[in-house]
């Protein structure tokens, strides 16, 4: 487990502690994937945005004093859990944030409600975190399956992709994306022919990619993400799928997989981004801001941008209550304030803990089109939040009053 202490040049701000009053201490906790396939997406990186967000609010300079610790769950429901509920016991957490992968976001999400403390979920995906599953002590904040879906599975659709296969990873998140795609699909006229699953962390998808290919599907979509998603690209242009007429979907994509795919595999992929640090003067200060304390130097993914983003408002919301201490008061204060960071812009927080703002449907650069370092996108089209997510009126959320 990774522990930061975080008070700016003040370093001896930490050294008397007992000056502080209990309720001017604030615990943050990051909870992601550090060593899987979706650490570049989240991980180390999500670490250092949570780190800019303490630095960037100014509470350090208002007396406050600001924990930061990080944890890799593994992937697994039971690590997350564990860790949860420890950093939680033992004091360690006020907040938790990112929790990249839904089957530990959905663990966590239960604990955190228990405990009445908050969650601010960025990594994971289902979108029953904002239905079923909906909790006060959490907020969904960067994107979510329907997002996905209604983004990048509707333009491929209407665009003539009318016929589906889709290769799933087996787990909560696999599930919910396949699920809320092919009801999108629907929707626009279209149809699935079928589905294969694969396990996490998958090194071979022969067979499921074999499976799409005798399908004959004019679309197949790939409902997984990280290393799993470029494996499958790579793997597919081996076996021919794109030179037989089938068009591949990649229903979630991070920045960072374009990179390990490279342009020359990767160009012409259309995906669904919350946040691209090429977007505007906001978006890339942010982004270059982020890269120079990355040893590789790479631009943040929508994940890092989203525990950035989440943090910020979670500290404007305690700055306003004065204390971290009710975790369900915390949520109701971030719902009622709008949110605005130069990562995300203007955006707001629905009664099911829906985060709003614009989704952006990117196309991956061929390697002429780029010009600089991580220039790999251009922006295809900007949703609007209200369409982007799926409408408060169809929401299963308890917390809803319709």
């Amino acid at each position: 487990m990774l522990k930061r202490s975080f008070a700016g040049a003040a370093v001896g701000l930490f050294i008397a502690g007992a000056a502080f009053a209990d309720d001017k201490t604030i615990k943050v906790g990051v909870l992601t994937d550090m060593s899987g396939p979706y650490a570049d997406a989240g991980g180390v990186g999500s670490a250092v945005a949570a780190q800019m967000a303490i630095e960037d609010s100014g509470m350090l300079a208002k007396g406050w004093k600001i924990d930061l610790i990080s944890a890799d769950h593994q992937n697994k429901a039971d690590v997350g859990s564990n860790l949860a509920r420890e950093w939680i016991d033992q004091g360690k957490a006020d907040v938790i944030l990112d929790v990249l992968t839904s089957s530990v976001a959905l663990a966590v999400n239960q604990i955190v409600k228990e405990k009445n403390k908050v969650v601010l979920i960025s990594g994971a995906a289902s979108s029953d975190l904002t239905g079923k599953a909906c909790s006060p002590n959490t907020i969904h904040w960067t994107y979510d399956t329907f997002s996905q879906a209604n983004s990048t599975g509707k333009a491929i659709t209407k665009a003539g992709g009318d016929s589906w296969f889709f290769v799933t990873a087996d787990y909560a998140f696999g599930k919910a994306l396949e699920r809320d795609t092919t009801a999108v699909v629907v929707a626009n006229g279209g149809k699935v022919l079928g589905n294969a699953m694969a396990p996490l962390n998958s090194a071979d998808f022969s067979s499921q990619l074999l499976q799409a290919q005798s399908s004959k599907a004019k679309v197949i979509g790939l409902a997984n993400a990280g290393a799993d998603t470029a494996n499958a690209i790579k793997q597919a242009a081996e076996f021919g799928l794109t030179q037989g007429g089938q068009n591949l979907a990649a229903l979630l994509m991070f920045l960072t997989d374009v990179n390990a795919l490279g342009l020359n595999a990767a160009q012409g992929l259309e995906f669904t981004e919350s946040y691209y640090w090429d977007l505007n003067d906001q978006t890339r200060d942010f982004g270059n801001r982020f890269s120079k304390r990355m040893k590789n130097g790479a631009k943040p993914t929508m994940v890092q941008a989203g525990v950035y983003s989440s943090l910020i408002h979670y500290l404007k919301a305690i700055e306003a209550l004065g204390s971290p201490a009710d975790g369900a008061a915390v949520v109701s204060t971030m719902k009622s304030m709008p949110t605005e960071d130069e990562a995300f812009g203007k955006g707001y927080i629905r009664q099911d803990g829906r985060k709003i703002h614009p989704v952006y449907l990117l196309k991956v650069k061929t390697p002429a089109e780029s010009k600089y370092p991580w220039d790999y996108a251009t922006v295809v089209a900007t949703v609007p939040g209200e369409e982007a997510f799926r409408p408060l009126a169809q929401s299963e959320c308890p917390l809803v009053t319709k």
